[in-house]
């Protein structure tokens, strides 16, 4: 998975301060985690969408182009979706293995 854009758009915003980069890292994966797991519990479309909504706009933030496919995804299909779920923790796990 190259997640250079998510690279890029945190040396943009913190420069070569490698333990600032490790925090907004770390920040980003909690925070998308939260919304997983919002994504998870959700048994109703309303909630689905908002949760995929919310983990989209992080992933923007971030440049993290891969989760907002997956959030568009996950907005596409039906509430509590295994398999866009196992797809979105999977992705996280791979930006997570990058903390330092």
């Amino acid at each position: 998975m190259d997640y250079g854009q998510f690279d890029t758009a945190l040396k943009a915003a913190v420069g070569d301060d490698a333990s600032l980069m490790a925090e907004l890292r770390l920040s980003f994966v909690e925070s998308a985690k939260r919304q997983i797991s919002l994504l998870s519990r959700s048994r109703c479309d309303a909630n689905w969408q908002y949760s995929s909504w919310r983990l989209k706009g992080l992933a923007a933030s971030f440049g993290a182009i891969h989760i907002m496919t997956l959030a568009d995804e996950a907005g596409e299909g039906a509430p509590g979706d295994p398999v866009v779920i196992r797809k979105l923790n999977k992705a996280i796990s791979e930006i997570e293995h990058f903390i330092v």
